[in-house]
């Protein structure tokens, strides 16, 4: 694996000068408006339609000639809409590409590629963790699938700078391994190490000075299937396993105390498919064909179905999900889009499912990992 410090995407950078000598010159954005509002205006069009709208006039070409350029501009505007990063690979050629999903004007564009020459690696042994509303997403772990060695890489993107930066390397290389963020932290836990042996130990990144420290060890070892962040606390499971003759160990990490404890039964026994926080609950899409949508219930330790259709059949194993304000966001093989919208009522819950068909282009990509990040 060989890393390069930063990565950028290769584009024509936009003069200041040059903008500042359009306006004196008058030349409007869009004629008939003033440019505040053409600026509100363009700055909604969908990054799919850039290409063409750079050869409209040369302001235009100015606004949308890099993607950091258009995000800045959105970010000074107090622009915040989601978008959901897919870190997919293709089916053939296991090749790692970033595809982001619009989830307002349902429209795919892509990111510079993650700097990581090594292309035999797995994955499903990283882990991808971000921040959401800072519009910043982590790469961490990871494992060469030629050497079956785990990686202890972490690389950085930043939506408003469009660019990867490779940071401070975790304490302990790792794949499959628990991860969340609590009070702007990010923490991992256990995984898989060199031949495979499970881990125990924890450590946790401050973004801000980009260095890692350890925390207390699980006291366990375990690889972990899914993890999610409740009520401040890191809930790491390692699943259900065939032929399911053992109940699937969990685990559940108090920051404020650095202290592991045992998870709930009903809540691990339970726990079957992917999971997304939404109104404080943890909520489960199942792996098993055609099964509704859960909700976790902790006064019962037990699990409730949440009313609606189940999962629409378009999306197929493996999928990846996330959630933004009151909706669930599944990606499917091929990267078809499901899109679950969350009602509350009372203590119970009920769903409705949008689906968005991707491209043809888009058929030979598999999702890994799924994250919305807003900008």
């Amino acid at each position: 694996m060989t890393l390069s410090p930063k990565f950028r995407l290769a584009a024509k950078q936009s003069d200041p000068s040059f903008e500042l000598e359009m306006r004196l010159k008058g030349e409007p954005l869009i004629p008939g408006l003033p440019d505040d509002v053409a600026l509100n205006c363009l700055l909604r069009i969908p990054v799919d339609n850039h290409m063409a709208c750079r050869t409209v006039c040369k302001r235009w070409y100015s606004l949308f000639a890099t993607k950091d350029r258009f995000f800045c501009q959105r970010k000074e505007l107090g622009f915040h809409d989601p978008w959901l990063f897919v870190f997919a690979f293709h089916k053939s050629s296991g090749k790692i590409q970033w595809k982001v999903f619009d989830l307002n004007n349902f429209a795919w564009h892509t990111i510079p590629a993650m700097p990581c020459k090594e292309e035999k690696v797995c994955p499903h042994g990283f882990r991808c963790i971000c921040i959401p509303h800072e519009g910043v997403l982590y790469v961490c772990g990871g494992v060469a699938s030629d050497v079956g060695c785990p990686l202890n890489l972490v690389v950085k993107y930043e939506v408003g700078k469009n660019r990867w930066t490779v940071m401070k390397k975790m304490i302990t290389a790792r794949s499959i391994f628990a991860s969340g963020v609590i009070d702007g932290m990010i923490y991992v836990a256990g995984g898989k190490s060199t031949d495979l042996f499970e881990l125990d130990s924890a450590e946790v990144l401050d973004p801000n000075k980009g260095i890692w420290y350890p925390v207390a060890s699980m006291g366990t070892n375990m690889a972990s299937y899914d993890s999610a962040v409740v009520n401040g606390k890191l809930l790491v499971t390692e699943g259900w396993f065939w032929p399911f003759y053992v109940v699937p160990r969990g685990q559940i990490y108090d920051p404020k105390t650095d202290n592991w404890e045992n998870m709930a039964s009903g809540l691990r026994e339970g726990w079957t498919g992917s999971s997304v926080v939404l109104y404080g609950r943890l909520f489960v899409v199942s792996e098993h064909e055609r099964t509704k949508l859960k909700v976790y219930n902790a006064e019962t330790d037990s699990w409730d179905t949440v009313e609606g259709l189940p999962l629409p059949e378009q999306i197929c194993k493996p999928f990846s999900v996330d959630c933004c304000d009151n909706r669930i966001v599944v990606v499917g093989r091929n990267l078809h889009v499901a899109v679950g919208h969350i009602t509350s009522q009372g203590c119970s819950f009920s769903v409705y499912w949008q689906v968005v068909d991707a491209p043809e282009s888009l058929s030979d990509f598999t999702p890994s990992s799924a994250q919305v990040l807003f900008a």
